[in-house]
């Protein structure tokens, strides 16, 4: 490990001069974007922020308040598993590549990209929510996921730069040159191109779309690319913490907006300042519907070949399944065939997005079985929240050219137009949430519309000073 280079890591840069000259041509680029769309007016604050330090089991993390374009972003690899070999797909059983297989070159390469594009493009959706923080609890946990992405897009750009020669450094170089919801350049894909201005919205996306990226992690943690598993699993040790981020200010909102109907006369949440549980159900309907299509096609021949050449495994592949081939096993799948669902066999390589979306969708059921507990236990009763159908509102795969009503029942145009504002936020809904984002930055206070957490970070009281505002 080392702490000392100008850019910290355990990889031994220090060696491959030419890679660390190329890195550090790159990183005040970095900077310079960092500046222009990371956290705006929050640049020269010192915030209280855990770094990666080590690798190692015993502790990863150091804490200490920072400047976040001081931030030591680093390049960290998991150490080395002994002779590691693939898991599965056709090359099951072989010796991991230390190196890139030239006939995987131009797959390898699309995926670390994909990868690599969402890291900024949060970042940038995020930048404005700092202005309009719930609390300062809040705005410093914004700030760490913030700098995380950065730190993970520092993973990817690495490897583009160590293993694609002039073809990584021209897709590192255009990673810092789109830009999120841009009309010329923007990112790669849609939802990362989303509004993301305000709270509610931010606590979703970490919830609904972080909860994606860690399942594609966990899928390239199993690759055959030894260095592009490592590098992920250790981004999914930091991955973790934006998941609870999202899912426990959610259910922070929920118990703030179920408190206030049951203390309202009229069970009116936003007479009390707060959310109403219809509103985030909005929410959840979008955010939701917007993440899935993060897994791809239903029925996807790119992820049969990835899968096949031992490029991107699935979720827990050697602790979850027998048979690493996939091989003459079906997948059953609902699809549309003369305006009525039915079901068809798919082999099951080419259904490895929707096996992989099936884990995700449970995960994403536990966490509103979570959320139902504490309306509950706010005393409201005959009131649940709910996840809608994977086929709902979707905008690419084998649904998109269809419509469905949130239980995944197939309607027709008129009746989805006739009913998507009680499905989805309007416009209103968007101004009514907007018009609650007004900053509370006094320690240990929060904003009308959502609860308090019940403890600090990392053992610190939750009226600790997260923040040192230097203005």
């Amino acid at each position: 490990m080392s702490l000392q280079d100008s850019i910290p890591n355990n990889v031994d840069l220090g060696s491959d001069r030419k890679l660390m000259r190329a890195l550090e041509k790159w990183q005040p680029n970095f900077l310079e974007w960092w500046r222009d769309m990371g956290p705006e007016g929050f640049q020269e604050d010192q915030i209280w922020l855990r770094t990666a330090i080590s690798v190692d089991a015993s502790g990863w993390a150091h804490y200490d308040y920072v400047k976040m374009p001081d931030y030591r972003w680093g390049i960290f690899l998991t150490p080395r598993d002994g002779e590691r070999t693939i898991g599965f797909g056709d090359v099951s059983e072989e010796k991991v590549w230390d190196e890139v297989p030239g006939e995987l070159r131009g797959m390898l390469r699309r995926i670390i990209v994909t990868q690599a594009d969402t890291e900024p493009a949060s970042v940038e959706q995020q930048r404005l929510l700092g202005k309009c923080a719930p609390s300062l609890y809040d705005l410093r946990n914004l700030f760490q996921v913030n700098v995380e992405e950065g730190r993970h897009l520092w993973a990817m750009v690495h490897l583009l730069h160590q293993y694609f020669g002039r073809d990584g450094r021209e897709e590192a170089e255009a990673l810092l040159e789109r830009r999120s919801g841009d009309v010329d350049k923007p990112r790669i894909l849609n939802t990362f191109n989303e509004r993301t201005d305000e709270w509610l919205s931010f606590f979703m996306f970490a919830m609904f779309t972080d909860r994606d990226g860690k399942y594609q992690l966990s899928s390239l943690s199993e690759s055959g690319f030894d260095p592009l598993a490592r590098a992920t699993q250790f981004m999914l040790t930091e991955e973790a913490f934006h998941l609870s981020v999202g899912e426990y200010g959610v259910d922070r909102a929920v118990q703030r907006a179920a408190e206030a109907t049951v203390a309202d006369s009229n069970d009116d949440a936003r007479a009390q300042g707060a959310i109403d549980l219809v509103t985030i159900q909005k929410y959840i309907n979008f955010w939701f519907s917007s993440a899935v299509e993060l897994f791809g096609g239903e029925i996807s021949s790119n992820a049969a070949d990835y899968f096949a050449a031992g490029l991107k495994g699935r979720h827990h592949e050697q602790k979850k399944y027998e048979d690493h081939a996939a091989l003459g096993e079906i997948y059953s799948m609902p699809i549309v065939e003369k305006g009525k669902l039915t079901s068809q066999e798919v082999p099951l390589r080419n259904a490895i997005n929707e096996q992989l979306r099936d884990e995700y969708v449970a995960d994403c059921e536990r966490a509103v079985a979570r959320w139902n507990k504490t309306i509950q236990k706010a005393g409201l009763t005959g009131v649940e929240l709910s996840l809608p159908s994977r086929r709902f509102n979707r905008r690419m795969g084998i649904y998109a050219e269809y419509h469905f009503d949130p239980r995944g029942d197939l309607i027709d145009e008129a009746t989805f137009e006739a009913k998507k504002d009680t499905w989805l936020p309007t416009a209103e809904d968007r101004a009514y949430v907007q018009s609650l984002m007004k900053p509370c930055y006094e320690p240990g206070k929060m904003a009308s519309w959502i609860a308090a957490p019940r403890k600090g970070v990392k053992g610190k009281a939750i009226d600790f000073e997260y923040v040192k505002f230097t203005g």
